[in-house]
């Protein structure tokens, strides 16, 4: 639960129970100089599964009348009674569905097409008396450290609203629960189901902005801790929140939208104050988000100059021993020419033939061993002068 959660009132336990959000309602309210028509009947109504359809009621002065159990019988229940609102719930609803929903509330195509389709940006667009909303909701998954991002449409009409959710989040049984436990915020209609919706899309971020902000900080621990598979991690999270950007800058504008026809619609007054409350935590998760996105850019840099640096080092330390181990080399193969010279020597005078003069000549020997040891001798100071001894 967000601080901003904490901060409103919550109702006591009991018959004296007041709103979360409370509106000020005069004591007379005029009658209506005509009441409303009945809604008439599609002409050929669409079959429906009701696999998808999570929850639908009708409300009437903000408590709940039906609890219908197919899309068919909401919109019978509707029609027999005209001054309801219908709240109907669908989650990965079929193509039948939305088409009888569409024929149902006389939807806009293009509305209908992008939530059929899903895997749309957050947008806010109006249609005649409909309103078409789609969010992008978010949740953090503790066990695998990554964002889940879910999508939700939503048809707000004079008399009807309808939540068309694709993915896990956000969880509308809650808004729905706390909406019917404060039937003061509920009566004010359509209007207020869809600040509860948005209130709690933007509630559901912050727990995601906590887990990225720890999933950062590790991640900066790992950069400097040398593990070697921190890259990735980077990457991968630099992309949630790519994704997370997405879902929170559009949502700003939105809200905005919205709050610039507080006069033109009539919104309720305290109604307007939590709608500007909400955009107040919008706008800060947003710049949170881009906060984030540039402490990774920022990360990645470091980490790349760390790894170079590694990499340096290691090169370097590479070309010492490759030079180390050339010096080796070098007084290796000296001592070697050296005792070469000798062993030349002392092999030729070693073969024993019959012919060869030195060895009936008196000075042979020390002829033989004088060569040996100027050979040596001078190979001895021609390697020094060479360093290479």
């Amino acid at each position: 639960m967000s601080d901003r959660r904490a901060r409103r009132p919550v109702p006591p336990s009991g018959g004296g129970r007041k709103p979360v959000w409370r509106r000020a309602v005069p004591e007379t309210t005029p009658p209506p100089a005509d009441p409303p028509a009945p809604r008439p009947a599609p002409a050929e109504p669409v079959p429906a599964e009701v696999g998808s359809v999570v929850q639908a009621a009708l409300y009437r002065d903000g408590t709940r009348v039906a609890n219908p159990a197919t899309l068919a019988d909401t919109f019978r229940e509707l029609r027999e009674q005209p001054d309801g609102m219908a709240w109907i719930g669908l989650a990965r609803p079929t193509e039948e569905e939305i088409l009888s929903l569409a024929a149902e509330f006389d939807l806009h195509p293009l509305a209908v097409e992008d939530a059929m389709e899903a895997h749309q940006r957050p947008k806010l667009e109006r249609y005649g008396e409909t309103l078409f909303v789609v969010l992008r909701a978010a949740r953090y998954l503790d066990a695998s450290e990554e964002v889940d991002f879910g999508e939700l449409h939503v048809f707000i009409g004079p008399d009807f609203l309808i939540t068309v959710r694709h993915g896990a989040a956000p969880d509308l049984s809650a808004v729905r629960r706390r909406m019917e436990e404060t039937p003061e915020l509920l009566k004010l209609g359509p209007e207020a189901v869809l600040y509860a919706i948005l209130d709690a899309v933007v509630d559901g971020y912050a727990p995601v902005v906590a887990g990225v902000q720890n999933d950062i900080d590790e991640i900066e621990t790992e950069v400097f801790g040398g593990d070697p598979w921190v890259s990735r991690r980077i990457y991968e999270l630099s992309r949630e929140m790519v994704e997370f950007q997405r879902a929170t800058r559009p949502l700003v504008g939105m809200l905005h939208g919205l709050m610039a026809g507080f006069a033109k619609y009539g919104t309720d007054e305290e109604l307007q104050r939590y709608l500007r409350d909400v955009a107040d935590h919008v706008t800060h998760t947003s710049e949170r988000v881009d906060g984030f996105r540039q402490a990774l850019t920022d990360i990645l840099t470091v980490n790349a100059t760390l790894v170079t640096q590694q990499q340096n080092a290691e090169m370097r330390a590479l070309a010492e021993a490759g030079f180390e181990q050339n010096e080796e080399i070098k007084k290796i193969s000296s001592w070697a020419a050296i005792l070469f010279a000798p062993t030349l020597v002392g092999t030729i005078y070693g073969m024993n033939f019959d012919d060869m003069p030195e060895l009936g000549w008196t000075f042979g020997y020390p002829f033989a061993i004088g060569l040996m040891g100027v050979v040596c001798v001078s190979l001895y100071f021609i390697f020094k002068r060479r360093d290479w001894l």
